[in-house]
């Protein structure tokens, strides 16, 4: 019987292998990418060739493109993908007349060779079966519909990127009239009209209104006569449908096991056998009973293909691995792409993917995990299968928790203890054991309560992923996810057997650590081993703890972490909240205890700070120990070397450099054969730890050692005097470490960042993912704004950042507050109250909050406090907030200086927002006096909210008048407040889970990387084929991971010059990243940026700049105008116009460039003179000579007084203005001296550069980027414009002679990175 829920369930799995295009050919994926032909044995390579599969109806025989390694499975959802066998789905394949198991791969079927042909045959349906087989045929006749959904969002996996290139270039209006951008005459192109000081507008968010597709049935659905009596069941009769065709007649069908037939049934009268002749129909397929009943269905289905064959493929598979990213912008409800169409069917999904009993969507995902986890791991294969069905359960297991997370929230499901607190209950959903993330049981009274408590769940989730990734044979960790949804935060876990038993008198309720709090301390030795892998890979030290008995016991772990003996025989790891040490310096300075508060006033006579921090769970990142471990070691070398060097074995300053151990990026290795313990980073440390170098002599790191002990300042009392040094040495070390963090590593970031040696952060998420990746908390945002204050205009943009974030992520915590014991039916209202208290306060500072009273009546217990804040009081409870969490003091004219839309982007993606894309008000209009405000706040009432009218206890008057008069309160409203309850369309769970990455993909990729890197070309390209294809096996082609892939991918072969290649990868990473990552993600615009210049590179200019310009409307969005990587945008799109001869509006670019680098790095900068130098050239080729030589003036004078008059930039700057002032001939004698002697060689931040490059990431620096892209340390030009052509403009135009065969000029690669061009890919 065939497996047909794939059909459903693994949709997007026929992109894996194979896309069909319109006409009906197949078409194998890897002419779509080039996936891995290869694998790194040649033994066990894959075998790819066309497989002849015979039909059993027309077209009698297909051919599918698959591979000796793909399971039969694969295969049939690559036959059933093909337009000739879209009506099958219950069937299985045969091979010489003998069933084919579908769980094999092809090359275990008995005498199967490249030649064979397996035959499909139809199999008997069962209930399950006929279901599923009718989803997919709604699915295909494009039935479905809209779907209103808890989990994904409003249009959630919206790509806008096949709009890009086919809707008519943006022109917004400008203030004065006229546009920065004017055409040249050599025609139009993307940029003309771009203003580069409009703001942004939600509308380049939107994608665009979708063409009606073409209808082939009127309706298909259930019908009212199911289920089938007992009487028909034992016939055969699964279900019973009612078609409705495009001629408008209705027919009763029924299912049975043997496939679709009409039958004799009306509205009114039951008989479902099969109708008489000549109006009798049957098919095993319900797609082939459709065409036998309606005449117009052939044709208007080959045209629905057709419509649907022309488009892309990833933007519109279904993610299936992946939480699909939900617009924070939404079109209005009555746009096209919103419309709620009616759908009986719509309601009955619920049973057709689930049946009558709704059973088979339970499942027992605990043991799903851990079985998962024991899979083996030994080969290849078995990593591959492992991996990849650990991506596809966690994602399962993700939809699931957060399903039943947000059913909790709303109030629809029971407590299993209803007569607890309400922040003490647990709930039961789906077999997922869901929990507040507050302090109901008073676990965390003494560190903080639900501050604390809401802390360690997110912590908790970074361990368990941590021990994921780790994947130590016989320790077990339960799936946990955290949502947070209308201001609760709820955290679903697997059910560990055992958890809730009742122990015998004497035993334990746990096995291994704290239990009760720190009162009694468990420690069965079997937990040891496993908890000692665990701790060496995170290092932490072994250390003792003391119970409240003050006896002691040894821990391989935090006292906090817990092992627990599950009634499965597993050793499950629990609480994993506290993997690191606390934060000491932080802790000592700004928290307070609640009951010592007193006296340390007392004591110290003044506060330092208006409020204590408000817990005491501030705990070091695991990337900061990694650093620091780094360091320690390099600490160790260099000791070693030093005493080395005293007992006279002096070492040469080359194997000092050998024997100095590398950062982890230059150090990894591939370590595929290691086993998969490990991750990436893992792998690299664990090369560290076994050798310092590759010299002759390499220094002996075994006796090294490093691990910090997590509970030192946590209450533990040593007892003896040699526990009392110890502990004192442990607090030392920690001490250490998070002096580390304040005075190496945020300065250091500061640095980077104020020199241009890094990517720069675009927006708050950009910005924490680069804390994060240095091991920064997110507390020191304000210190970081300090920091960036000192720095003074270099680093203004990422104090806007930080502000802008702490500003955020405030207003989150405040809105927390009043939404948590909120009814969801009122959040619209108050969040929308909130922002008017913040963004709105401009237009009208007393906005009244909407409440429904009659709704509100129904809630006597309920207290909403929204409705008494006003915007003075809210804004200063956002400056409480940031002083409270970040220890920095907002500035007086905060207010004033909030940039709207980019906070109000950041507000709605912390807190799920999804709202209606329109331009807001957020200033006092000309028409608004004060008499119209104060009749609004005053006297008019607000219309009703949720659907509920309310009521004067007066009966409506049904007049024209009344609304008239309806309609201007309404509009009146509408211009007296910036937000209204209706403008929050949706909100969206925000989740947090512990899914791990592949460590075999990522390790494939890093030996790749090497390889490239030690100029193994062929090797390097095939292990990168490798990881291609890894990464699209194991996490599915829509996701995430698989989206930075293809960005690290497609700039790795366009470093290796093969640019028609990384100009289709790039294309997939920006369709992944929009669909994934979300349409306005910094990743996503990086994607745009890049693949603009890689179509540039193959001489797609004009499409390249509509790519660079889609991607600069949603950088204004994002950030604004003048970002500080802008500058390096900027100056390739001057560069891609004079391409295209547009010498005016390149020369407007580049003089954009330079407004943006004058205020940023100061006028005599070298990176200001760089740009001076570029804008020179450019007013040459628009033949303006005086400001061509005024402007080289200009950039000669910074070189000389910045680098001395015999430096080589000044004198080529100094040459280039001889030339300018002269005349034509003597130019035109000397240009060829002076064709190869650019300016190369000035020390430049990434963002200005000469010529075009790609961008970067934030926190990634050039020598990151282009690490092993570049063998040999060569590369093309992106800008080889000759002099000789920068003469001929000069002189009058192209009135020259055309070389036919230019020869090669040197471009104007970033001087910095000396093998060639910067690479921008998130590593």
């Amino acid at each position: 019987m065939g497996n047909s829920s794939d059909n459903v369930e693994e949709a997007s799995d026929a992109l894996e292998t194979r896309s069909e295009p319109a006409n009906g050919a197949v078409v194998d994926s890897q002419e779509e990418l080039p996936l891995a032909e290869k694998s790194i044995d040649e033994e066990i390579a894959d075998f790819v060739f066309q497989l002849t599969v015979k039909l059993p109806r027309e077209p009698y025989q297909i051919q599918v493109m698959v591979s000796t390694q793909e399971q039969v499975q694969d295969v049939r959802q690559s036959i059933i993908e093909c337009p000739g066998a879209f009506q099958y789905s219950c069937f299985h394949l045969e091979h010489h007349g003998k069933r084919i198991n579908d769980f094999i791969p092809l090359s275990e079927v008995e005498d199967f060779t490249s030649q064979s042909e397996i035959s499909l045959v139809e199999d008997p349906y069962t209930e399950k079966d006929a279901r599923m087989h009718v989803i997919r045929i709604r699915e295909l006749l494009g039935s479905v519909g809209d779907r209103t959904d808890t989990v994904y969002g409003a249009l959630a996996g919206t790509s806008l990127f096949s709009s890009v290139l086919t809707a008519e270039t943006r022109r917004p209006s400008l203030t004065n009239g006229t546009s920065e951008t004017a055409s040249s005459a050599g025609g139009a192109h993307a940029m003309v009209g771009y203003d580069f000081e409009s703001p942004g507008l939600m509308s380049n968010l939107l994608p665009p209104n979708a063409e009606q597709s073409p209808k082939v049935v009127k309706s298909l659905s259930l019908s009212p006569w199911n289920p089938p009596p007992y009487c028909f069941r034992s016939r055969g009769h699964l279900l019973y449908l009612l078609l409705t065709t495009m001629e408008g007649e209705q027919h009763q069908i029924t299912a049975s096991v043997s496939g679709f037939f009409t039958n004799k049934c009306s509205n009114t009268k039951f008989d479902p056998l099969p109708r008489l002749s000549p109006r009798s129909a049957a098919a095993h397929s319900l797609l082939s009973l459709i065409a036998q009943l309606s005449p117009s269905f052939g044709a208007s289905f080959t045209a629905l293909q057709e419509c649907n064959g022309q488009k892309d493929p990833l933007a519109t598979f279904p993610l299936t691995n992946a939480i699909p990213a939900s617009p924070w912008v939404l079109p209005p409800p009555d746009s096209s792409l919103c419309a709620h169409l009616p759908d009986l069917t719509r309601t009955q999904e619920s049973y057709l993917v689930s049946g009558v009993e709704n059973a088979e969507t339970l499942r027992d995902w605990n043991e799903e995990f851990q079985s998962t986890r024991e899979l083996p791991k030994e080969t290849m294969q078995e990593r591959v299968f492992k991996e990849r069905l650990t991506s596809k359960l966690y994602a399962d297991y993700n939809e699931a928790a957060v399903r039943g997370a947000v059913l909790v929230a709303r109030g629809e499901v029971p407590a299993l203890n209803p007569t607890e607190n309400a922040m003490g209950q647990i709930y039961l959903y789906n077999n997922v054991f869901l929990t507040l993330g507050a302090d109901g049981a008073g676990t965390f009274a003494s560190e903080g309560g639900d501050e604390a408590a809401r802390v360690a769940t997110g912590k908790d989730v970074a361990g368990v992923r941590a021990v994921n990734q780790l994947d130590i044979d016989g320790l077990f960790s339960p799936g946990t996810v955290v949502v947070d949804y209308l201001g609760r935060r709820i955290v679903g876990q697997t059910i560990v057997p055992g958890i809730f038993k009742q122990r015998e008198a004497g035993e334990h309720q746990i096995d291994y650590g704290a239990v009760d709090g720190k009162d009694i301390v468990a420690a069965d030795e079997a937990f040891v081993p496993l908890f000692e892998k665990m701790s060496q890979a995170m290092k932490v030290k072994r250390h003792s703890v003391w119970d409240k008995e003050g006896k002691k016991h040894e821990l391989e772990a935090s006292v906090e972490t817990k092992g627990l003996l599950g009634t499965d025989g597993r050793k499950y790891g629990l609480d994993l909240y506290r993997i690191t040490p606390l934060d000491i310096n932080w802790i000592e300075k700004h928290y307070r205890d609640p009951g010592l508060e007193d006296d340390s006033t007392k004591r110290n006579g003044v506060q330092s700070s208006p409020a204590g921090y408000p817990h005491r769970m501030s705990v070091l990142r695991p990337e900061l120990i990694d650093a620091y471990h780094r360091v320690q070691l390099r600490g160790f070398v260099a000791a070693e070397l030093d005493r080395r060097k005293a007992d006279g074995n002096n070492l040469s300053n080359g194997a000092l450099e050998d024997h100095e151990p590398q950062a982890p990026e230059q150090n990894k290795d591939s370590g595929i054969n290691e086993g998969s313990e490990h991750s990436t980073t893992d792998v690299a440390g664990k090369k560290e730890q076994h050798q310092a170098g590759t010299g002759a002599d390499p220094v002996d790191i075994s006796s090294f050692q490093f691990a910090l002990n997590p509970d030192v300042f946590n209450g533990q009392r040593p007892q003896t005097d040699q526990d009392i040094e110890m502990y004192a040495q442990d607090e030392r070390d920690v001490r250490s470490a998070c002096e580390y963090l304040v005075s190496q590593v945020i300065p250091q970031l500061i640095h980077d960042l104020s020199e241009g040696d890094v990517g720069f952060p675009m927006d708050g998420k950009s910005l924490t993912r680069l804390l994060h990746r240095r091991g920064v908390n997110v507390r020191y945002l304000g210190d970081i704004c300090e920091r960036a204050t000192k720095v003074g205009p270099r680093l203004q943009a990422l104090k806007e950042i930080a502000e802008q974030e702490m500003i955020s992520r405030a207003f989150k915590h405040a809105a927390i507050q009043h939404l948590r014991f909120l009814p969801a039916a009122f959040a619209g209202a108050c969040i929308a109250h909130l922002l008017n208290c913040l963004l709105g306060d401009a237009l009208n500072q007393r906005p009244v909050a909407e409440v429904d009273e009659e709704l509100r009546s129904l809630y006597p217990e309920t207290e909403f406090g929204y409705l008494k804040q006003t915007p003075a009081s809210f804004q200063t409870e956002i400056v409480q907030q940031v002083s409270l969490r970040y220890r920095y003091n907002l500035d007086k004219e905060w207010v004033s200086n909030i940039k709207h839309v980019q906070l109000l982007r950041e507000i709605a993606l912390k807190l799920g927002l999804q709202l209606e894309a329109k331009q807001y008000n957020f200033g006092k209009c000309a028409c608004l006096n004060e008499a119209t405000v104060e009749s609004v706040n005053g006297e008019a009432k607000p219309p009703a909210t949720n659907g509920h009218a309310a009521s004067n206890g007066k009966k409506k008057k049904k007049n024209g008048d009344h609304a008239v008069a309806s309609s201007a309160a309404d509009d009146l409203r509408r211009s007296t407040h910036t937000f209204l309850p209706e403008d929050i369309i949706n909100i969206v769970p925000v989740v947090k889970d512990a899914s791990p990455k592949s460590t075999l993909a990522e390790e494939t990729f890093e030996a790749g990387r090497i390889s490239f890197a030690q100029d193994q070309k062929d090797l390097g390209q095939e292990l990168l084929l490798e990881s291609l294809s890894l990464h699209e096996q194991i996490y599915g082609i829509l996701h995430p991971e698989v989206s930075r892939f293809y960005s690290q991918l497609s700039m790795f072969y366009y470093q290796l010059d093969e640019k028609n290649t990384a100009v289709e990868i790039a294309r997939k990473a920006v369709i992944v990243s929009e669909r994934t990552l979300g349409l306005d993600s910094a990743e996503t615009i990086l994607c745009y940026l890049n693949l603009g210049l890689f179509e540039h590179g193959i001489g797609n200019t004009d499409a390249a700049l509509k790519y660079v310009r889609h991607a600069l409307e949603l950088w204004k969005v994002v950030y604004g105008n003048n970002h500080p990587d802008a500058i390096t945008t900027t100056n390739n799109v001057a560069v891609m116009l004079q391409h295209l001869k547009h010498n005016h509006d390149s020369r407007l670019w580049f003089e954009a460039s330079l407004r943006i680098s004058e205020p940023i790095y100061g006028r005599q900068s070298l990176n200001h003179a760089t740009v001076l130098f570029q804008l020179a050239q450019a007013l040459a080729m628009d033949h303006d000579a005086k400001a061509a030589v005024h402007r080289m003036r200009e950039s000669y004078n910074i070189f000389l007084n910045q680098l001395g008059p015999n430096d080589k930039n000044t004198k080529e700057a100094e040459g280039w203005l001889e030339q300018l002032t002269q005349n034509a001939v003597a130019i035109a004698k000397h240009a060829k001296d002076l064709q190869a002697r650019r300016i190369r060689r000035i020390y430049l931040s990434p963002r200005v550069t000469l010529g075009t490059r790609p961008q970067l990431d934030a926190g990634q620096s050039s020598s990151e980027a282009t690490n092993g892209a570049q063998p040999g340390g060569t590369t093309k030009p992106l800008d080889p414009r000759s002099v000789e052509e920068l003469l001929q403009f000069i002189e009058g135009g192209q009135t020259g002679t055309k070389r036919t065969t230019p020869r090669k000029k040197p471009g104007r690669s970033n001087p910095k990175q000396r093998s060639g061009l910067a690479v921008s890919a998130a590593v």
